[in-house]
């Protein structure tokens, strides 16, 4: 099957107007280091901070980055606070999530969006971060980074990964990916372009968000999914409620990431599943993006617009940053 879908010029117009793009960050500028889900170390952030400070960047950890509750990066309380203080203080640049876990959704409906809407700032993260970065485009239509967080690891997040994060948050020249035909999710392909605003990130988080205020309306955008250790039967469960909702009705098109440590012992492929729930919508689909949890991440811009061509095996993104 191959399909061209492209939204309305309207659609497409007002869904680009809507976007709001912080200033790239620049040298001199102060980080905040945040841990809006579970916790991490001092040690497992080094690096991060080691690559930031030779951006000429000011990395600085939050209050409670490193505070521990079990499963969450302390109390709900301390998280929402480090996150409003990055966003209300005209000090701060830049907001630099250290890992995902699982929390943000605790935290999403205590933001301050009158103080992101003020003074728009970059923030960066994935995984659980996708909760974080859902709410923001639904209270102040902020674009973000959707791309390796401050506790760094060198052997899955090489030098082209750091080139990448760091060309992200720094310029405005589009980022453009290509897809790899050999990954695991690299044989999911309905061929056709599509363009439109690239929303989305973590399947989980996607989700959970049905029936929230967080879910984003999908209706010409470019869905952008990504996962890790969850089973096929369990993607398959997590698209099907996509659909059931009605979620995916709409979208001109999706862009499939990295879904890794994703396999059991059924003969069905978390491919197969991707191929099966995602190829009959009628939209151009590409697997094979180097986006997700898996080695070698890339970052990349979510809620700017984006065109999405199965022939050339790319996804292009407008910065989300000016």
């Amino acid at each position: 099957m191959s399909t061209d879908r492209t939204p309305s010029s309207e659609a497409a117009d007002r869904a680009g107007d809507e976007a709001v793009r912080p200033p790239a960050l620049r040298p001199g500028d102060t980080v905040l280091l945040v841990s809006p889900s579970g916790p991490t170390r001092p040690e497992r952030v080094a690096r991060g901070v080691e690559l930031l400070t030779g951006w000429g960047l000011r990395p600085v950890p939050a209050p409670n980055a490193y505070a521990r509750q079990g499963y969450l990066a302390g109390a709900d309380a301390l998280r929402a606070a480090d996150l409003n203080a990055a966003f209300a203080d005209p000090a701060i640049r830049g907001v630099i999530c250290t890992r995902g876990g699982y929390g943000a959704q605790r935290i999403v409906d205590a933001i301050d969006m009158a103080a992101v809407r003020r003074d728009p700032k970059v923030v960066a993260g994935f995984s659980d971060i996708t909760a974080l970065q859902l709410a923001l485009w639904r209270g102040a239509r902020l674009a973000s980074v959707h791309g390796p967080g401050a506790a760094w690891l060198d052997e899955r997040t090489p030098l082209r990964s750091a080139e990448s994060l760091h060309a992200a948050l720094t310029s405005t020249a589009p980022v453009t990916l290509t897809a790899d035909p050999a990954a695991e999710t690299g044989p999911v392909r309905v061929p056709g372009r599509a363009t439109g605003t690239l929303l989305g990130g973590n399947l989980c988080l996607l989700a959970a968000s049905v029936g929230t205020p967080d879910l984003p309306d999908l209706t010409g955008a470019i869905l952008l999914v990504e996962e890790v250790q969850e089973p096929p039967y369990k993607v398959d469960r997590m698209l099907t409620h996509l659909r059931r909702a009605g979620a995916l009705a709409g979208v001109a098109g999706v862009a499939v990431g990295q879904f890794t440590g994703c396999a059991d012992g059924w003969a069905t492929t978390v491919a197969d599943v991707l191929t099966e729930r995602l190829g009959d919508l009628g939209v151009p689909v590409l697997g094979g993006f180097p986006v997700g949890h898996g080695e070698g991440q890339l970052t990349v811009p979510v809620g700017t617009p984006a065109t999405l061509d199965t022939a050339t095996g790319t996804l292009t993104v407008a910065a989300a940053v000016r």
